[in-house]
């Protein structure tokens, strides 16, 4: 018998039909005489919804009710699965993040989890009830908070970490992660393999198979993550025996397996804010960030101009595209502080990465990104580096130019059919 933690996104969640369908496959695991636990998202597009009329209410809408508002997609396919599994005769009941309790810090609409009470959900498995847990949210003194977007990822390793699990599977609607989106680059490759460093570095820079954070926890806490699609028959083999993609430690890639460049991300959720005319002296760059990390905006890309003895500076810097307008006025609040003479914004942007752990034992991963973008005219406007992450910033409008010319450089194309 093993322990599994089963997470189904909004794709697998959109409509009875899928629910009934997400229900036969949860059956299958049970009758194999696995423990369940199922983690699912809102139905997709729902939480889109909610969150739109969060906007339309007030822009400057207050965190602790936009929770309130869009953690309740989640409350609602948590009860439907649980019905559809009673329906096929499989135990089965529903937790709230506050009824485990799922405990997470303050940060409204970005709260972090804490810890998680197992005794309740220990008992529960142990009886042979499946329990369904509503992803995305959890509870802080009382009050109902969100993890972020793509936060049903971050709860489903959470539990799985919590209660001890052997796996956790992460049902999607892609049976694997790519070398890069297939819908951009048709000969992208499905990876048997990717370590958790590579995950970590390819969901912060814009692949949208796992939230970063999940990646980033089951990474710390070791639990073996394995991406399938959810939209294999009813008749396909187990998930054990399905070919996903396992998110595993770098000890478990052979050297064999392991390329220079495992893959090329592309994020256009970024915006551009640039402070004009800073003042050039000690703490004028702190004056600027303190205060959004107060806001707990999160800023990726930073340049600063050289003076060149004029006394003052331009300070360029990305922000994700949801936090501008809270950017701007927190930084337009803090104007007489910092000192700048003008904010200037851009939405018309977009990161390109490359990753591979590959990078640190090979020189000119970089050069040949720079080479391979200028060669097709495409403007590089920030740069930022990590040990196994090369970013660019470009007009989005060049992103899948991009994308296409960097796959085939790195020589990441799939070979065609014979």
């Amino acid at each position: 018998m093993a322990r599994i933690v089963m997470k189904f996104g909004g794709t697998s969640m959109a409509g009875i039909e899928r629910i009934r369908s997400v229900a036969a496959r949860v059956k299958r695991e049970v009758d194999a005489g696995n423990q369940v636990a199922v983690v699912v998202s809102a139905m997709a597009g729902e939480t889109d919804r909610l969150v739109g009329f969060c906007r339309e209410a007030s822009p400057l809408y207050d965190p602790r009710e936009y929770d309130v508002v869009v953690s309740a997609g989640e409350q609602v396919t948590s009860g439907l699965l649980a019905i559809a599994l009673q329906a096929l005769g499989v135990k089965a009941r529903s937790w709230l993040g506050w009824q485990l309790p799922i405990n997470t810090s303050d940060a409204f609409a970005k709260a972090r989890i804490g810890t998680i009470d197992t005794e309740a959900l220990d008992a529960s498995l142990a009886s042979g009830e499946v329990a369904v847990i509503p992803g995305f949210q959890g509870v802080n003194e009382g009050r109902v908070t969100t993890l972020g977007r793509g936060g049903s990822d971050t709860s489903a390793v959470a539990v799985a970490a919590a209660m001890k699990a052997d796996r956790c599977d992460i049902y999607t609607d892609v049976d694997g992660v790519y070398t890069t989106d297939p819908r951009i680059v048709p000969r992208a490759r499905k990876l048997a393999k990717v370590t958790y460093e590579e995950m970590l570095e390819l969901a912060s820079v814009g692949a949208k198979v796992l939230q970063t954070r999940s990646v980033g926890l089951a990474m710390k806490e070791k639990v073996r993550v394995q991406v399938l699609s959810s939209f294999t028959g009813e008749d396909a083999p187990m998930a054990d025996t399905l070919p996903g993609t396992m998110i595993v430690g770098e000890e478990e890639i052979d050297d064999v397996e392991r390329q220079l460049i495992t893959g090329i991300a592309h994020d256009k959720n970024e915006a551009k804010i640039t402070l004009t005319s800073v003042p050039d002296k000690p703490g004028a760059v702190a004056s600027i960030f303190e205060p959004l990390a107060e806001a707990n905006i999160n800023v990726d890309m930073i340049i600063q101009n050289i003076a060149h003895g004029s006394g003052s500076t331009d300070v360029t810097f990305t922000v994700p595209a949801a936090d501008l307008a809270r950017s701007i006025e927190t930084l337009n609040q803090a104007r007489a502080v910092i000192g700048f003479a003008e904010l200037v914004h851009d939405t018309r942007v977009a990161k390109v990465s490359v990753v591979g752990v590959g990078m640190r034992s090979h020189a000119g991963v970089a050069s040949t990104m720079f080479t391979t973008l200028g060669a097709r005219g495409i403007n590089i406007q920030a740069i930022t580096t990590s040990e196994i992450k090369v970013s660019v910033l470009i007009h989005e409008d060049e992103t899948e130019l991009a994308v296409r010319v960097l796959h085939t450089a790195y020589g990441l194309d799939a070979e065609e059919a014979a």
